[in-house]
C-alpha cells in the first residue's frame, strides 16, 4: 500500500467581530494550512497459472505371439522370440513394448484357442508363428477387425478372401540352403548328403529343396537323400531319419523344424556333421554343427508395429532374403571349413543378391 500527502493551503477568512463599543469591526484575515492525508491502494493482479495434469503414460506396444515350440527350441521359434526382443530392446523396453506368448501349441486347436484369447485381451499384433495355424487365423481375424494379425510361413494375408487385418511373411531358405548345400557337397568325403524334413510346406520345404540344389550345382554327381517325417515336433522321427540316411552312407545331414534336436544327436553320435537352419545350432553340438542359416525377423518386426501405427492392419506380406540382411550365415569357429567351400558360398551368396542365381 501506498500513501500519498498531499498538501493544500486553505485560506480561511475569520471574521472576528468584536463589540467595541460604536467602533466599525475590523476584519482579521488569518492563512491557516491544512493538511489531507489520501490513502492509495496499489491493486496488483496476481497471474495463477494451473498447473497441468500429469501426462498419462504412454501405453505400451502390445504384442502377442503364439509358437509350436519352446522359445529355446534353437529353430523356428526362438528366432521368431529374439527377434521381438530386440525390437523391443530397440523400443526402450518392457514399458515401450509389452510381449506375451505361448509356446508348444503343437495342437492347432489349442493355438487358435490362444489366438482368439489374445485378440479378445486387446493385444494391437498377435502373432500365429506357424504355417500350420493359418486355416485358424482366417476365421479368427475377421472377429477383431482392431487387431493386427501376423503368420508365417507364408505370403497369403487372406486379402482374396476379404480380410484386411493380416500380414504374412516367409523366409526365403533355399537361398541359406543353396550357400550350405554347397559346403556340404565339398566337405563331403563320402560323397552322400541325408536331408530330413519335417512336413512339404513352408520354409521346410525351401530349405530342402535348396540345399539339395546347391550341393548338386556344386558337385553334380553327388548322392543326396531326402526323407520327410510328417511332423514338426517328432523328435523321435527325426533322429530314426538321420539314422537312417547315415546308414546309407551321408556324412553331412541337415534338416529343418523343432525336431531337428533329435537328428543332431544322432549326427554328435556317428561322427557325421550337421548344417542348421532357423537358429544358430552350434550349441546344440559345438563338434558336429558346421554351419547355421539363422533368421532376422527384426526388420519385419519393426515394419508391422510401424504399419498398424499409421492405421495399416494389414495385407502386407514379407520375406527375408540374403539381400535385405533377414538370412544370415554362421559358422562355428570349431570346426575348419575348408578354405576352397567358404569360397564357394561367398560365390553363392553374391550370385543369389545379384540374381544371377535363382534356387
Amino acid at each position: 500500500m501506498k500513501t500519498l500527502l498531499t498538501r493544500f493551503g486553505v485560506l480561511a477568512l475569520v471574521v472576528a467581530v468584536v463589540a467595541a463599543g460604536c467602533a466599525a469591526p475590523t476584519p482579521v484575515v488569518q492563512q491557516v494550512e491544512v493538511t489531507r492525508v489520501v490513502e492509495s491502494t496499489s491493486i496488483v493482479h496476481d497471474v495463477v497459472t494451473a498447473t497441468p495434469p500429469p501426462a498419462a503414460p504412454e501405453k505400451p506396444f502390445r504384442v502377442a505371439i503364439v509358437m509350436p515350440s519352446s522359445i529355446t527350441d534353437a529353430a523356428f521359434s526362438q528366432s521368431m522370440f529374439e527377434g521381438l526382443k530386440a525390437v523391443q530392446q530397440e523400443m526402450g523396453g518392457e514399458g515401450k513394448m509389452e510381449i506375451a506368448y505361448s509356446e508348444g501349441m503343437f495342437k492347432v486347436p489349442d493355438a487358435a484357442a490362444a489366438l482368439r484369447d489374445y485378440a479378445s485381451q486387446g493385444y494391437d499384433l498377435v502373432i500365429a508363428h506357424g504355417s500350420q495355424y493359418g486355416t485358424s487365423l482366417a476365421q479368427i481375424a475377421p472377429d477383431f477387425p482392431e487387431t493386427s494379425f501376423a503368420w508365417g510361413t507364408s505370403l497369403d494375408t487372406f486379402q482374396a478372401q476379404g480380410i484386411g487385418n493380416v500380414f504374412a511373411y516367409q523366409a526365403e531358405a533355399q537361398q541359406g540352403g543353396y550357400v550350405l548345400g554347397a559346403v556340404a557337397a565339398i566337405m563331403s568325403k563320402s560323397g552322400v548328403i541325408g536331408i530330413s524334413g519335417p512336413v512339404e510346406a513352408g520354409d521346410a520345404k525351401l530349405w530342402v529343396d535348396g540345399f539339395k540344389a546347391g550341393a548338386l550345382a556344386t558337385k553334380p554327381d553327388i548322392q543326396v537323400n531326402v526323407s520327410y517325417t510328417g511332423s514338426f515336433s517328432d523328435v523321435s522321427l527325426m533322429a530314426a531319419a538321420a539314422e537312417t540316411h547315415i546308414a546309407a552312407g551321408a556324412d553331412m545331414l541337415t534338416g529343418s523344424s523343432q525336431s531337428v534336436v533329435g537328428a543332431i544327436g544322432v549326427a554328435k553320435d556317428k561322427k557325421a556333421f550337421w548344417f542348421g537352419t532357423q537358429w544358430d545350432q552350434t550349441a546344440l553340438a559345438p563338434e558336429t554343427v558346421v554351419a547355421s542359416q539363422v533368421y532376422d525377423w527384426t526388420g519385419i518386426i519393426k515394419d508391422m508395429i510401424a504399419s498398424h501405427n499409421a492405421g495399416v492392419l494389414g495385407g502386407k506380406s514379407y520375406t527375408l532374403t540374403f539381400k535385405n540382411a533377414g538370412l544370415k550365415i554362421v559358422y562355428n569357429d570349431k570346426i575348419a571349413v575348408p578354405a576352397d567351400a567358404k569360397a564357394a558360398a561367398d560365390a553363392a551368396i553374391k550370385g543369389i543378391e545379384d540374381g544371377t542365381i535363382k534356387p
